[in-house]
């Protein structure tokens, strides 16, 4: 196991569209635990494997936050088939610590993923679930949530950062 660092704002690394899976091996097992272990050391809730540097369409989510090992969830080449409904509500990215911002969200979200196995699967989330599947795979598809601002709060947002993460 061990923590990754994770890919910050401005990094160009989080803009690539990822590389979809092909054959599972034990370096991408490997990568999950990390990424699992990476997302609970920075007390978030999910990690897409682009905030650690590496270019593949793999995500992880525990909604427990390491409470409940049934409930961590590892995405593979996801895809959303189905949004319902509406929720608002505070949101953060461990790729820009220290911002959070309210923003809109699909209250109910199924998505397909692929299993270790090469089999497809699909599982519904609701609420904080399926804010996580939407930004799981926004990261996949090299897209940070503050882009859902238009410019001029996207850019307060920016300045607001910056002034955060000064080097002393």
């Amino acid at each position: 196991m061990a923590v990754r660092p994770i890919l910050t704002w401005g990094d160009p690394r989080l803009k690539l569209n990822s590389a979809d899976v092909d054959a599972w091996s034990p370096e991408l097992d490997q990568l999950v635990v990390d990424l699992f272990e990476t997302a609970l050391d920075e007390e978030g809730v999910g990690l897409a494997a682009p905030q650690v540097g590496v270019n593949l369409n793999i995500a992880v989510i525990d909604c427990s936050c390491g409470e409940d090992p049934a409930q961590k969830l590892i995405l593979i080449n996801p895809e959303i088939t189905k949004q319902e409904g509406s929720q608002i509500g505070p949101e953060g990215c461990l790729s820009i610590p220290g911002i959070h911002e309210v923003l809109e969200r699909p209250k109910k979200v199924t998505i397909k993923t692929r299993r270790p196995d090469g089999t497809w699967t699909e599982i519904c989330g609701e609420d904080l679930m399926a804010r996580a599947f939407c930004h799981e795979v926004d990261h996949l598809r090299g897209r940070l949530f503050v882009e859902y601002f238009g410019p001029v709060k996207r850019q307060v947002i920016k300045r607001r950062y910056q002034k955060q993460h000064k080097p002393s």
